[in-house]
């Protein structure tokens, strides 16, 4: 990430709005925001699959695994793709192992990744769940994300409204198995 340009289009921003970056109370805006975006687009760039790759999966026998792995509620910020403004939310998160587990911090991480990037909410869903069913963590997953948009909540209608979008692959894509995702994913209204 470039600190410097960011900053300097934080200055030019202030200057177009008719502001004075030189002002008490501005003149570290730029570092500031450039200490943010830093944050904010941290996932630019990084494969949510090698995060799972590279985790420790947690051994676990047929009979330890359990049919399906839940992890709800998992909280994330993403930015809208369209103005750069933040939507926030969460996502459950539902796997059905292959032959080994990864641990549940490992879950929320994949999520954190895949958010951290300018994008649009039904991106989140199908990363991650495309991410666990191409790494071989999984044989069908499925992701259930609720979100209130910065550009809906500022702009347009103005309205504090949420959206909610479900993403599945694999076993889970369809048919009772996808029902019963969708339950363990707290969508017992979309089912």
């Amino acid at each position: 990430m470039d600190s410097e340009a960011i900053k300097k289009a934080v200055h030019d921003i202030l200057v177009a709005v008719g502001e004075d970056p030189t002002r008490e109370g501005l003149s570290t805006t730029p570092d500031r925001v450039a200490e943010l975006f830093a944050d904010l687009y941290s996932g630019v760039g990084v494969d949510p699959v090698s995060v799972l790759r590279d985790a420790t999966a947690v051994p676990a026998g047929e009979s330890e695994r359990g049919d399906m792995v839940a992890l709800r509620d998992i909280s994330f910020i993403s930015l809208c793709e369209h103005h750069l403004l933040p939507f926030e939310g969460f996502a459950s998160v539902v796997y059905e192992p292959r032959a080994a587990i990864v641990g549940l911090g490992t879950l929320a991480t994949v999520v954190e990744v895949t958010a951290r990037r300018p994008q649009l909410q039904e991106r989140v869903g199908e990363m991650v769940a495309q991410a666990l069913v191409t790494s071989g963590v999984a044989s069908g997953a499925l992701v259930l994300v609720s979100a209130i948009h910065g550009c809906v909540s500022y702009r347009g209608p103005k309205q504090r409204l949420t959206t909610v979008t479900v993403a599945a692959e694999g076993s889970l894509a369809e048919g009772t198995k996808r029902h019963e995702a969708l339950l363990l994913a707290g969508g017992e209204d979309w089912v």
